[in-house]
């Protein structure tokens, strides 16, 4: 019998390297087709709708992320890291308390609607809000099973039925603003995606059911472990969604829907490597960071590598072309975005670089040293991005932005080496590469850049 390829016979073996490569292509592959999806819709909505659609859906899915980041109690993350992450009253346990939370999440978008429609000044957000987050009430119901099948590297199927849902809302969103040309069928697009997800997740992902419980030593572990990423989670709906929160009193509603569109096509890259890290890397950490094992220390760390260069690649094209894909792809209304694409890209090029060393943290069960590195930046983020939109508008933002990620890496990388992840050469190579790819795209299109300066010709309005 002929014998396989050795490379093929890792990928398709039943190692945790293996497992980890098929989950990384799964993730990936996914990942392209659904966003693929997302950029053609957008292409669609940006013709059916006005910006000022963009700019509300953008505060109210500020809220709903902001909402489900200050609640995160971290079950997926302990379910992959803890002993007992196979055991049924754990699971139970942990679905249990991912619906109580479900709950508590719809409740409090309902108090918040008015307060937030108030503060922005937008009166439809007091009904959109409520009705967008019955979508976090649905996901509270999804089995469990899910978070084991990431436990185990086995996500292929989780994947594929998440893409199905996402699919199947993409387009009923836009059959919806076709009919209506509403804002209303971009909420509608987020809970057709949710409805979807829950049927197909309970319908066709294997493995058992679950059944409400609760378990005293099991819900310790998961609120003591929770405790610090809820904290952590905090400090990433800072770091993640504070720019649009700020920016929702800086520019108008019409300038932020097109600073969203921009935001949007320059994340992808970032969004991806977030995926994966997530998925993949927890497992990987667990098994081997401690090991004596080192072929399998260096498989790691060379899969580190090939994540940065390949996110650093593609920031850099994308902030190279990012005005021209603009200009090709949407009409003149948006064109102030591409400048956007540019700044946005290139910032994030130092993100990439630190992107895989805090799930090192996670997969030994050191929340709190996550919670710490998480706090960090966060204040750093939120407080260079707050000085920076009041100096010079959203130019000075995303340079503050840039200044606060480099003020930023020494602090994960102390994490980093407390963990054994650290790796110097790696960081050595790539920082210095980011920082000087990330400031020629903006010399490059700095024309298109210029209309982030507050008082250029095509500058986005402020308030």
């Amino acid at each position: 019998m002929p014998q396989r390829p050795k490379a093929a016979g890792g990928f398709f073996g039943t190692t945790l390297l293996a497992r980890a490569a098929r989950g990384s292509t799964w993730t990936a592959l996914t990942f392209v087709i659904s966003q693929g999806a997302r950029f053609l819709s957008n292409l669609i909505l940006a013709r059916l709708l006005f910006p000022e659609s963009f700019g509300i859906m953008a505060l109210v899915t500020m809220m709903l992320i902001g909402l489900t980041l200050i609640s995160d109690m971290g079950i997926a993350q302990s379910i992959m890291q803890s002993k007992r992450g196979d055991d049924p009253d754990f699971l139970d346990t942990a679905w249990t308390l991912q619906i109580m939370r479900g709950a508590v999440l719809w409740i409090a978008a309902c108090a918040l609607a008015l307060p937030a429609a108030a503060f922005y000044e937008q009166p439809v957000i007091a009904l959109m809000l409520p009705l967008a987050a019955i979508s976090l009430l649905l996901a509270a119901l999804e089995p469990i099973r899910v978070e084991t099948a990431n436990r185990h590297l086995l996500i292929g199927r989780v994947t594929a039925l998440d893409l199905a849902a996402t699919v199947t809302g993409i387009v009923a969103m836009v059959v919806l603003a076709w009919v209506t040309r509403s804002t209303w069928a971009l909420v509608a697009g987020w809970v057709v995606t949710a409805i979807v997800r829950l049927a197909l997740m309970w319908l066709f992902l294997p493995g058992r059911g679950n059944r409400l419980h609760w378990e005293k030593s099991a819900g310790t572990e998961l609120l003591h472990f929770g405790l610090w990423i809820f904290l952590s989670s905090i400090c990433g709906l800072l770091v993640s969604q504070g720019d649009r929160a700020i920016l929702g009193k800086f520019l108008s509603i019409d300038g932020l829907g097109i600073y969203n569109i921009g935001m949007f096509l320059a994340s992808f890259p970032l969004m991806l490597g977030t995926m994966i890290t997530s998925r993949v890397l927890i497992p990987l950490y667990r098994e081997h960071l401690n090991t004596e094992d080192q072929t399998a220390r260096k498989r790691l760390f060379k899969l580190r590598y090939y994540l940065t260069a390949l996110m650093l690649a593609v920031l850099f094209v994308l902030a190279l072309i990012g005005p021209w894909v603009v200009q090709v792809l949407y009409d003149s209304r948006y064109i102030a975005a591409g400048g956007i694409i540019v700044a946005v890209a290139s910032v994030q090029m130092i993100t990439v670089v630190s992107l895989t060393y805090d799930q090192a943290a996670l997969a030994t069960g050191d929340s709190r040293g996550f919670f710490g590195v998480s706090l960090t930046k966060a204040l750093l983020s939120t407080g260079g991005f707050l000085i920076g939109v009041s100096l010079n508008g959203l130019f000075g933002a995303v340079t503050g932005l840039g200044i606060a990620l480099l003020l930023y890496h020494p602090f994960i990388v102390l994490l980093a080496r407390r963990h054994k992840a650290w790796d110097g050469r790696h960081d050595l190579l790539f920082l210095p590469l980011a920082v000087l790819l990330g400031a020629l795209a903006i010399w490059v299109n700095w024309t298109d850049v210029q209309v982030l300066i507050p008082g250029s010709v095509g500058a986005l309005d402020a308030r």
